[in-house]
């Protein structure tokens, strides 16, 4: 059996200040500490090496029992975390004054006891813990009882009674707005934005449950940054990029008024800030997208932004959105100067970073690539995705790889292998019933590009392609696949001889209005083969 590398993988985790907390509270225990000599060690490993380990500490007694002296290590590390985060967060802080006060009940230390409550129940009260402030009301009344005890009636129980009710109402109230969002979240994160009928159907059922259209319905403002959210999430599905920033701009806007809720809910705020940037990239709306992911990268130098978890997940909202804006203006020669931050960012975080952010960026990286005209390392990152085994995952990236496929293959001139490659993608769409009328439109001319040597019946076929993809592009399903890669300005860039990356921006200098690309057939040019 392959050795665990949890331990490894914990140790590497810490921050300089983390190891020396936990050398110093170590100083702290008396005997042996073979587990230092271990946490060293391992320390010093890039790659997890049991075996190494074990020939390192031969001479060593420990060694016999090495899987428990590992498993004492594992719980000292977290036991001296514990105490090292005590006081970094607002949870934090509750569990010790909610022990404090149990410890003070214990000694018959009662109005001691009273003043943490009270102190306990205010912090909670303020930063929305209603968990922590239900288990608070629940010590206040066992105070009360032995007040009462003690000839004291001076505290209401009916008053007490009353906000318990409503401490629990809230609770409730946010349950039900975490399923909401989970039930949306699961939609997205299985196949992307909604399609089919019965997608828009499950989509429709979330954006109208009383909850989400209902007025003044969220008991707190954590619950309504959850419901804007879903709100916003709902509109993103369904593609519709001014309704979807407006809620995701009301969740940021809730968040960035209540300063403490927002550094316990730093997750949600970066998670948003993504949202919003992809919205206005949607939207045409650059110069705002590039400021956000300025402001997204030094949300670390913020107060409770701290910690690896937050730098993760801020590299990949940050790269992911810059490369999709480079990409969406045509700029993939900017694009690929940031590769090499990226690679570093996912060597650095590694096992880290989720496996739907390691497909984005793998798919990414192959538009990148292939928008600055480098073929075979479009190919080697769109492989990752499709030589990838996740089968429930992003179908949607997984599914316009596939076609993407096809015009890298194409673009090659593999045009032996593009026979394969087009009935293998044919029976792919048609066992998932997701071949449209876009999908079968470039399989077909694509197919066709591939047995034919003469130049003008490429021409006709790319000036073909490019009339029909404009036309299916009126139809908002069938535009879906300009999201995953722009089929319709390769094929512009064919019929008219020109980059990828020029086509890309004319098209985007019609859509925002200013000049490039018009409602009339383009220019045809002696294409490129």
């Amino acid at each position: 059996m392959k050795p665990s590398t949890e331990l490894h993988d914990l140790i590497r985790s810490l921050s300089k200040s983390e190891k020396r907390f936990f050398k110093l509270h170590s100083a702290l225990q008396s005997g042996d500490k073979n587990y230092l000599k271990i946490f060293d060690a391992i320390d010093k490993q890039k790659v997890y090496d049991e075996d190494a380990l074990k020939e390192h500490f031969k001479g060593e007694t420990f060694i016999r029992h090495f899987p428990s002296e590992k498993n004492h290590l594992y719980k000292l590390i977290l036991k001296a975390l514990r105490a090292y985060h005590s006081e970094s967060t607002v949870s934090g802080l509750l569990k010790q004054e909610i022990k404090n006060i149990e410890i003070l009940y214990e000694k018959a230390l009662y109005k001691e006891c009273n003043k943490l409550l009270h102190r306990a129940k205010r912090m909670a009260r303020e930063n929305e813990k209603f968990y922590y402030l239900f288990e608070l009301l629940n010590w206040e009344k066992m105070l009360l009882e032995e007040a009462y005890e003690s000839g004291e009636f001076t505290k209401d129980l009916d008053a007490l009674i009353e906000e318990e009710r409503e401490v629990i109402e809230k609770l409730r109230n946010l349950a039900a707005y975490h399923i909401l969002y989970s039930k949306i979240n699961y939609v997205f994160r299985s196949g992307g934005y909604v399609r089919s009928e019965e997608e828009h159907a499950m989509v429709e059922e979330i954006a109208q449950h009383p909850l989400i259209v209902g007025k003044n319905t969220a008991l707190s403002h954590r619950a309504a940054t959850i419901c804007f959210y879903t709100q916003g999430f709902c509109a993103w599905a369904k593609r519709d990029w001014s309704m979807a920033l407006a809620k995701f701009e009301r969740v940021r806007t809730i968040l960035d008024g209540n300063e403490q809720i927002k550094r316990d809910l730093q997750k949600r705020y970066i998670r948003t800030l993504h949202y919003i940037i992809n919205a206005q990239i949607e939207l045409g709306d650059h110069r705002a997208a590039q400021e956000n992911i300025r402001a997204m990268r030094v949300l670390k130098d913020r107060p409770g932004f701290s910690g690896l978890h937050i730098a993760v997940q801020v590299f990949n909202a940050s790269y992911l959105s810059e490369l999709r804006l480079l990409d969406r203006v045509g700029e993939h020669g900017k694009a690929v100067a940031l590769v090499e931050k990226v690679l570093e960012g996912m060597e650095e975080f590694a096992s880290r970073i989720h496996k739907e952010h390691e497909i984005e960026f793998y798919y990414t990286l192959a538009i990148v690539h292939f928008g600055a005209d480098e073929m075979n390392k479009a190919l080697f990152w769109l492989n990752k995705v499709l030589n990838d085994t996740e089968p429930t995952l992003r179908q949607d990236i997984f599914t316009y790889a596939r076609l993407f496929n096809l015009v890298v293959h194409y673009e090659l001139g593999n045009y032996d292998l593009l026979e394969y490659i087009v009935r293998s993608t044919h029976r792919f769409l048609s066992k998932r019933h997701r071949a449209h009328d876009m999908e079968n439109e470039l399989i077909e001319h694509v197919k066709k590009l591939g047995r034919t040597t003469s130049l003008q019946t490429k021409r006709e076929l790319y000036a073909s392609l490019y009339d029909r993809l404009r036309e299916l592009m009126n139809d908002p399903n069938e535009s879906l696949a300009l999201k995953y890669f722009d089929f319709l300005s390769w094929a512009r860039a064919k019929v008219e001889g020109i980059s990828f990356s020029e086509a890309v921006r004319m098209r985007g200098a019609r859509s925002s209005g200013t000049a490039g690309i018009s409602d009339r057939k383009p220019t045809r040019s002696p294409s490129r083969s």
